[in-house]
């Protein structure tokens, strides 16, 4: 069988700084099966006739280029199969169908038969860290994630070895909560044993956090600790997990804290958005903003809460770039005095003026 692995092009609409992990497995698989195998990012007219074609989706705001990337090659390749799985793919099956019909197949959430493959890295030269889900699904159930849909069931895995490339000098673990697995311990000692850099990219749970843990992630090559205070309703676990962290010995500056904005489910607010900003500034750590989407198909940054205006979520942005770095807040003194001294959102994330 010859089988071509489609990465829709990247733009504006479909970006990412990371390869497309669920094709890199499937790749593996398909040679282990002794098919021929091409992977491509974008249109491709190299004279590669599939038998199967597999093409991924992001999130559900960059789902464009995944229809432009469909329409291309089920023309092209008018008698292959064609695949659509991912993120958009999973959650907005119907939007696929009523464009597509019946000429593709969605594949929704995880691809068992590949789960425990190591991926096909070969295919990516220029990248050099091994991405790992230790885990999949989550034991929380927000209402504004996707994860319970995406990856419903909680399964752990027990080990990990087998996931990492020997030449590879990082791990990347997208695991949505490592630490409610039974096994993490497990998990961080074979972390540990890689003596490579580990980040914990999409964030730990600071309700899970405790002197042992603190103990466990002391031993690792780690730059950053993640977090995540998108609830007011987790604050007291959250500042006692920053409080353990410092005490263990991390810089303020290494710990970053994902901050969930313009959120129609908890009732987020301008002002509950300063409150938990200047809670992250008074903690001594980053704050990164991070604007909620909602999980249906449209252009991204469109979306406005009903308690939010577009005009207060363009301050935020602009804040972001003028005041910030890298998008994120960091503990500067004078970003401190800025947001602790507000009393109202417009105060905080105003900019002055322009000198003359």
């Amino acid at each position: 069988m010859k089988v071509l692995l489609v990465e829709p092009q990247k733009s504006r609409r479909y970006h990412t700084q990371y390869p497309p992990l669920g094709l890199l497995k499937l790749a593996a698989y398909h040679k282990k099966r002794k098919d021929k195998v091409k992977f491509v990012r974008g249109f491709d007219d190299n004279g590669f006739y599939p038998d199967k074609i597999y093409i991924t989706s992001l999130f559900t705001y960059a789902w464009y280029p995944v229809h432009e990337a469909i329409r291309y090659y089920s023309k092209k390749y008018k008698k292959a199969e064609i695949v659509v799985g991912g993120i958009y793919a999973t959650l907005c099956e119907e939007h696929l169908k009523k464009t597509f019909k019946d000429r593709i197949r969605i594949h929704k959430g995880i691809c068992e038969e590949v789960e425990n493959i190591l991926p096909d890295y070969s295919l990516v030269p220029e990248w050099n860290a091994s991405i790992i889900f230790a885990s999949r699904g989550c034991i929380r159930n927000c209402p504004f994630c996707s994860v319970k849909i995406l990856e419903p069931e909680f399964k752990p895995k027990k080990t990990i070895k087998h996931l990492i490339h020997p030449g590879h000098k990082k791990i990347i673990l997208w695991d949505n909560n490592v630490l409610a697995s039974p096994y993490w311990e497990d998990i961080f000692q074979e972390l540990q044993e890689s003596k490579l850099e580990i980040d914990f990219n999409q964030g730990i749970d600071a309700r899970l956090i405790n002197l042992k843990v603190v103990e466990h992630l002391k031993r690792l090559k780690i730059s950053i600790i993640r977090l995540a205070y998108d609830i007011q309703g987790i604050k007291k676990y959250l500042e006692h997990a920053i409080s353990l962290l410092k005490e263990a010995g991390f810089n303020g500056r290494q710990i970053l804290v994902y901050c969930l904005y313009n959120n129609p489910f908890e009732k987020d607010t301008p002002e509950t958005f300063l409150s938990r900003i200047q809670d992250l500034i008074d903690w001594g750590v980053v704050s990164y903003p991070m604007r909620y989407e909602p999980l249906e198909p449209r252009q991204k940054n469109t979306y406005v809460s009903p308690y939010w205006t577009q005009e207060q979520l363009e301050m935020v942005a602009k804040a972001r770039r003028v005041l910030g770095y890298g998008g994120a807040f960091p503990p500067y003194e004078g970003l401190r005095k800025k947001f602790l001294n507000a009393k109202t959102f417009e105060q905080a994330f105003e900019l002055n003026p322009p000198c003359k």
